[in-house]
């Protein structure tokens, strides 16, 4: 909201007021000085006296200005009419002591019109530099007249009288435009500082977040939008650094800095778990100088994709149920009323069981491809993974027909998942199945393994055997829908786990490991922060 103008008027009137006035202080003050220190001085040489007692009034009269004006006493169209009549009565009696007109003694009116002029800033001044005229043409009549002065000197009188008028018809015009130009910045002051509060919400409400990193690596500034993607930075006593608050992407910007057409991957930031991409924009002419740094949810823009992916797999699933699933059941049916035939000899038994196996198989993967269409039903909650893999390897093993010996379990303490329940035996079932048909099938041979980082909101959880785990060539297409090593396989187990994975905001993926293979599932250790944002949208 724009402030009025008599809201700030009055302070900027006195203030200049108060300069006004020290310039007075300063003129009778250096009278008074240099009579006291030289004892005589150019000025006042007709009553060099009256001239030293005149200068200490004048002094005082400064004096007494100061504090009434600390007080804003009286009004301010008064005050400033008191003073420049004070001037023009002390000024005058000075030039008469020092001599007349010729002594310059008048030219400090030209000052003070001048500052009163522009302290006003409106019509008085003209009134102050009437009454100045009207004051030295008198003091110059009086003179000759009285003292035989002089009455050529008529001239000069009259021209300093025109030097009034002028300075202050100047110092009302220079006025008329200081007030436009004071009206303009204003107003510009306010829409600057109305879209300053507009950028200011707008960072502070954005999706991504924004960091401000100058040329030594420092944080300058951040919305709240970081702390919710990369967490809460560290206490340091100096200023953060980068490095301190997230050494990978500090690692980014410094190849950003050093190489061009650089792609940067996704981070997982350790704090929160959650999967971030980095874009940067210079700040200056130049990469070295500062940079804002544009950090995006990644996890947003694969749940916009995944939607659209859903829609479309909805009605490809609906279609392969309908056209697939009625003639797989009418094939498996006449197939095993074939082989319930008297007589039916090897080979024929051998191909209708053909027919079954494959039937089967076939309706398998019309049951995983269902499951996928049914990832936007979840029910995501904290699973305790101690009691949770407990028994879940007591079910496995009694499904799977698995020594419960075969199992080793390492949890962190208050180890725990944010998952759908569902989703997650799905998960697990696969790639301890998978784990189980490669393993060597010992005690121990199949390992789970939870940990939580301290202070963060994340979680791995380790799923490893003791197998020769996979060939290098084969590990880019793990996760390709389709691709197994197994015959009786369908290929979509692996495919499956990790679109479950990402459906509840966690990752599937393959690590190194210099026996066997491991499976690390990474995820949220709870479920508040995504039920906060559900709750916010």
């Amino acid at each position: 909201m724009q402030p009025s103008h008599s809201s700030f008027q009055p302070d900027t009137y006195w203030r200049s007021l108060h300069y006004f006035n020290l310039f007075r202080l300063t003129v009778a003050g250096f009278f008074v000085v240099a009579y006291i220190q030289f004892g005589t001085v150019p000025f006042g040489e007709d009553n060099p006296s009256l001239f030293f007692l005149v200068s200490i009034l004048y002094t005082l009269f400064a004096v007494v200005m100061m504090v009434a004006i600390g007080v804003h006493w009286p009004s301010f169209n008064l005050s400033l009419s008191l003073q420049m009549s004070a001037d023009v009565g002390f000024i005058v009696t000075l030039l008469h002591l020092s001599g007349g007109i010729r002594s310059g003694v008048g030219l400090l009116l030209v000052a003070s019109l001048a500052a009163a002029g522009m302290v006003r800033r409106g019509r008085l001044a003209m009134f102050h530099a009437a009454l100045a005229s009207i004051a030295v043409l008198l003091e110059h009549s009086y003179r000759v007249i009285a003292l035989g002065g002089d009455v050529r000197d008529y001239l000069q009188a009259g021209l300093m009288s025109v030097v009034f008028f002028a300075t202050a018809g100047l110092a009302y015009t220079s006025a008329k435009r200081l007030i436009a130009s004071e009206s303009l910045a204003q107003k510009q002051s306010v829409d600057l500082a109305n879209l300053s509060q507009v950028n200011q919400l707008v960072i502070r409400d954005m999706q991504d977040g924004v960091l401000v990193v100058d040329e030594s690596g420092r944080v300058r500034q951040r919305n709240p939008q970081v702390e919710k993607l990369l967490g809460a930075p560290p206490r340091v006593r100096r200023k953060l650094l980068l490095n301190d608050y997230f050494p990978a992407l500090a690692v980014q910007l410094w190849k950003w800095r050093n190489h061009d057409g650089v792609d940067f991957p996704p981070l997982l930031a350790p704090s929160t778990g959650r999967q971030v991409q980095a874009r940067f924009v210079p700040a200056g002419i130049k990469r070295s100088q500062g940079v804002v740094i544009f950090i995006e949810d990644v996890s947003q823009i694969q749940a916009r994709a995944q939607q659209m992916k859903l829609a479309a797999l909805g009605r490809l699933t609906a279609n392969i149920a309908h056209e697939i699933r009625n003639p797989l059941s009418a094939i498996s049916h006449a197939s095993e009323l074939l082989q319930e035939e008297e007589g039916l000899d090897a080979a024929n038994a051998r191909l209708l069981q053909i027919i079954q196996d494959n039937t089967r198989r076939l309706d398998r993967i019309v049951q995983d491809v269902m499951q996928l269409n049914r990832r936007d039903r979840t029910q995501s909650e904290q699973l305790d993974l101690e009691g949770y893999l407990s028994d879940f390897i007591r079910q496995f093993c009694d499904a799977e027909n698995v020594p419960s010996g075969t199992f080793g379990l390492s949890l962190s303490a208050g180890a725990a998942i944010c998952f759908d329940r569902h989703h997650f035996d799905r998960v697990l079932w696969n790639l301890c199945r998978n784990a189980w048909r490669h393993c060597r099938k010992q005690p121990g041979s199949i390992q789970l393994e939870a940990a939580t980082p301290p202070g963060g909101n994340s979680v791995q959880l380790d799923v490893r055997d003791d197998g020769d785990g996979v060939a290098e060539a084969l590990r880019n297409q793990l996760f390709e829908p389709f691709f197994t090593t197994d015959s009786k396989g369908a290929g979509l187990g692996l495919y499956i786990a990790r679109e479950l994975c990402e459906t509840n905001g966690a990752a599937l993926d393959y690590v190194e490991s210099e026996q066997g293979c491991l499976f690390r599932i990474s995820g949220r250790r709870s479920c508040s922060e995504t039920n906060a944002e559900h709750d916010q949208g």
